[in-house]
């Protein structure tokens, strides 16, 4: 049962990530997954490398990256009171 909420959440949270990227700027959201690609990850794999998808969005996002995780946050909603979620945003926010 463990897996399958660690799964749900990791769902959420990429599900999240993108629609708040793509919200703010389609040409920065290529632009990111472009950049992702340099760190052989993926938006989808940006669960378990955090600190990845951290150094992309700095560079792409720049001024608006705060803006930026408090979006991903609301869109979570609960779910960031979540260990692994908590734990995710706690690498974002260093």
């Amino acid at each position: 049962m463990r897996d399958f909420f660690a799964k749900m959440h990791q769902t959420a949270l990429i599900s999240c990530v993108e629609l708040a990227l793509m919200q703010t700027s389609n040409t920065k959201f290529h632009l990111t997954v472009a950049k992702l690609r340099s760190y052989d990850t993926t938006i989808n794999k940006s669960y378990n490398h955090a600190e990845y998808l951290r150094i992309v969005l700095k560079g792409v996002y720049e001024n608006d990256y705060d803006r930026i995780i408090n979006e991903i946050k609301m869109c979570l909603g609960d779910l960031v009171n979540e260990q692994d979620i908590a734990e995710f945003f706690k690498i974002m926010e260093s």
